[in-house]
């Protein structure tokens, strides 16, 4: 965390949406939304609104790594947040960049694969890389139900499942793993944060709400934005537990799809 009045400084490093509700969009309006000042490096541009996605370009290595450094190096960082990384060599690039910052830097890592209509976000041959390449780099990593078997490499059938694929993500490098239960069934969604002889769980009533766009990214974007305030982990999964369940409650139509959750309901709610 920077010395004096200056702002935590949070990179994401992801791909952009073109509507606004996911993506760096939604990464740097929850950055912005938990006090910190957000910064981004795109790895990829979609075409993208409430229906899904309609395209997906990659950006060359060379754009990556230079939008990379020139945050970096001038600016500096306090915490990092990766999301879509769609393909194997995106995944060895960014984790190139990741090895160069101190070890004092955390890295949350959303591992996505899909959208939340159900497109490819990751190449089918990019999870091996994942695994390999950036797990061992995450300090929270924060897979859903979807992406929690392949990146662990486990197939899921039984809850028991599920902490077995947490404990190989542990085993492969990760310092701590949340499970999300977004996907999961019933009354309340409760994450699972899985850590060194750790073993804690995050509950909230679902909101009877079907615009959840964005649900990921934000909630990695703010456990980000609290490590970087100077948070420990656990304690920054639960203020990003309770602002990503307001902003899901508060999700509002856009489009004629799933529209995505609110960033600003805080604001909203004060009646500023």
């Amino acid at each position: 965390m920077p010395d004096g009045n200056a702002l935590p400084r949070v990179l994401t490093i992801a791909g952009s949406d073109s509507g606004g509700g996911a993506g760096i969009q939604a990464d740097l309006k929850a950055m912005l939304a938990n006090g910190v000042h957000g910064m981004s490096v795109l790895t990829a541009i979609t075409a993208q609104n409430s229906l899904g996605v309609q395209g997906a370009w990659e950006l060359p290595e060379e754009q990556v790594r230079a939008q990379f450094r020139s945050v970096v190096d001038d600016i500096g960082v306090d915490a990092v947040k990766t999301g879509m990384l769609a393909s194997a060599s995106m995944v060895r690039t960014v984790a190139s960049l990741l090895r160069t910052l101190p070890p004092s830097v955390p890295v949350v890592v959303d591992p996505v694969s899909v959208s939340k209509h159900g497109d490819a976000l990751l190449a089918a041959d990019a999870m091996d890389a994942v695994r390999s390449e950036i797990v061992p780099l995450a300090t929270v990593l924060t897979p859903n139900l979807t992406e929690l078997g392949p990146v662990a490499g486990v197939d899921l059938e039984t809850v028991e499942d599920r902490e077995l694929a947490a404990k190989a993500l542990l085993e492969a490098g990760a310092s701590w793993v949340l499970v999300k239960g977004g996907h999961d069934v019933g009354t309340a969604a409760v994450d699972v944060l899985h850590g060194p002889d750790v073993r804690r769980s995050y509950s909230a009533v679902r909101a009877d709400n079907r615009h959840t766009h964005g649900t990921g990214c934000t909630l990695a974007s703010t456990i980000a934005s609290y490590l970087a305030r100077g948070y420990d982990v656990p304690s920054a999964v639960g203020a990003a537990k309770e602002y990503v369940t307001g902003a899901i409650a508060a999700g509002f139509a856009l489009g004629a799809g799933i529209g995505p959750v609110d960033h600003a309901w805080r604001f909203r709610g004060s009646g500023s």
